[in-house]
């Protein structure tokens, strides 16, 4: 799996264009500014020096729309984490692709496709993709599933199909508290945890899976992202907590306050 996001993070440094220019016209869409690395855009999402609004954009396949707790719960988790003084989240239903599984060539173009919002004067934009089908690099054999994937400075995607069948296995983690805790990971990677954009105040970073958190029990965990043993992390933490989703740990949180963020 650490070979999947590295290919996400060599093919998108492909990806990657300048910014707009300083000349631009007020009002004018740049689409470069949000087809650059992840993180890239972490202080921009956290403060409110550059833009003070935060649209985000969920376009789902139709039959597998978030929860509306999950919505919920990621609206109250960015206004917990960022300045924003106005976060919107707009919901828009697509099509079927009608593939077995996605390769990140395939998301990209699908992005392309179907994105409707872009950063323009004070307002970030965000783009999250609910997709029907699961990533091309699963292995089942091997316990290995692509919950999410944040592979652009501002955007998503989520498998939703995979969240849905991780539900099955517990009678404890709802399919709410699945999208809650993958959604709110990957916007973890968006505020640029862990050394993806927003400088770690103390290293705390997974040596065995980069860009993710060492500590025992936090959002930023890798088994949030790859679902190698997320109900287990996720039970564990109703028993210590009482909550079934994580929260970022004290050093993603310093790291966050440290880059803007609350």
């Amino acid at each position: 799996m650490k070979n999947y996001r590295t290919i996400f993070f060599l093919l998108f440094i492909g990806f990657t264009l300048s910014c707009a220019d300083d000349d631009a016209n007020p009002g004018e869409v740049i689409k470069s500014a949000n087809l650059l690395t992840t993180g890239a855009s972490a202080n921009d999402i956290l403060s409110n020096a550059s833009f003070t609004r935060l649209h985000v954009e969920m376009a789902y396949v139709v039959g597998f729309r978030p929860t509306d707790e999950a919505i919920s719960n990621l609206e109250t988790f960015l206004r917990e984490r960022t300045f924003k003084d106005e976060i919107e989240i707009i919901l828009r239903p697509l099509g079927s692709p009608e593939e077995e599984d996605l390769t990140i060539t395939e998301i990209v173009e699908l992005e392309s496709d179907n994105r409707t919002l872009y950063n323009l004067d004070d307002m970030l934009a965000i783009y999250i993709y609910f997709a029907d089908a699961p990533s091309e690099g699963d292995d089942p054999d091997e316990g290995l599933f692509t919950l999410g994937a944040s592979y652009r400075n501002t955007s998503m995607i989520i498998h939703e199909s995979t969240l849905r069948e991780f539900a099955t296995r517990s009678v404890l983690v709802s399919l709410a508290d699945i999208e809650s805790a993958t959604l709110m990971h990957e916007f973890g990677h968006l505020f640029g945890l862990v050394n993806l954009g927003t400088n770690p105040v103390n290293n705390h970073i997974d040596p065995d899976s980069p860009s993710h958190c060492n500590e025992a029990v936090c959002l930023m965990r890798a088994e949030l992202e790859f679902g190698m043993g997320m109900m287990s992390i996720m039970e564990k933490n109703m028993l210590a907590k009482g909550a079934i989703v994580p929260d970022l740990d004290a050093e993603c949180i310093l790291d966050l306050q440290n880059n803007g963020g609350r």
